[in-house]
């Protein structure tokens, strides 16, 4: 069994809600005795899965944009580092590559990266079409590193990733695996901005079908680590015999400049004693 903290690779995504923030803290709350198999089915920036680096992993996620750029992460690596190493961080250009539809896979990879780098927050946001409708960013910082996505692939090897809802990889855990849980936030707390991205992908029901979930994860005899919102509505929720609750605050990672900063309270359950 496992329970390496050595990492070989970090995000190479901004994602609302993700959990760099708790890598310092994760080696706290991982099984003494190592686990085997590590499952993370709401992926996002995936920053514990690369900090963690597992020899074993099933990744998913319900946003097939996402997936398909990790699985050509993985698989066609230096096509994507190729792609992007043509691509600018103007406005107009960042404008140009928004309104593309390509077909090409490894394209397709580099635009995802792309916008999420030089987007505005590194939101992803599609309107009732589908498409894409973050603005331009204005960042300065380079949108890619080679190395960094070198390393992905490399984390990424022995990792099956599945374009999913979160309830499908429930089959995919055995005894003793770990899994680590980062569900879109559904209530606000302390006034968390999340919650206007994510209400109409996560809802109450969603969370009460995630709590069944985890029912089923503590029968296999797995474990489990959940983060969510630090909420009373969402303590009632996952609130089970045996298992802990922990309160957690974090610096508020998002918003623009003039956006409101401060700590937030964060959740995090799970088995492990």
């Amino acid at each position: 069994m496992s329970n390496s903290t050595k990492s070989i690779g970090k995000p190479f995504l901004r994602w609302a809600g993700g959990k760099s923030w708790l890598i310092k803290y994760i080696a706290e709350y991982l099984p003494k005795d190592g686990y085997n198999s590590y499952h993370e089915p709401f992926l996002g920036g995936a920053s514990i899965f690369f900090h963690l680096d597992p020899k074993e992993a099933f990744l998913s996620d319900l946003n097939k944009d996402l997936i398909d750029t990790y699985l050509e992460i993985k698989t066609n690596v230096e096509s994507v580092i190729d792609k992007l190493r043509s691509f600018e961080n103007t406005e107009e250009f960042y404008y140009n590559i928004r309104h593309q539809h390509f077909q090409e896979s490894a394209k397709k990879a580099a635009q995802f990266i792309y916008l999420n780098q030089t987007s505005f927050n590194g939101i992803y946001r599609v309107n009732l079409k589908g498409i894409y409708n973050v603005p331009f960013g204005y960042r300065t910082k380079d949108f890619f590193e080679p190395d960094v996505l070198r390393n992905a692939n490399k984390a990424l090897a022995n990792a099956e990733l599945t374009h999913a809802d979160f309830s499908k990889s429930i089959d995919n855990i055995k005894r003793n695996d770990l899994v680590f849980l980062d569900p879109p936030y559904t209530v606000t707390h302390n006034n968390n901005g999340f919650i206007k991205y994510n209400k109409n992908l996560f809802d109450l029901n969603s969370q009460y079908a995630l709590s069944s979930y985890i029912d089923k994860v503590k029968e296999k005899g797995a474990y489990y680590i959940l983060t969510n919102a630090a909420h009373h509505q969402i303590e009632e929720i996952f609130k089970k015999d045996n298992d802990k609750i922990l309160h957690l605050d974090r610096a508020s990672l998002i918003g623009g400049k003039n956006a409101k900063r401060g700590n937030y309270a964060e959740l995090i359950i799970t088995n492990i004693i």
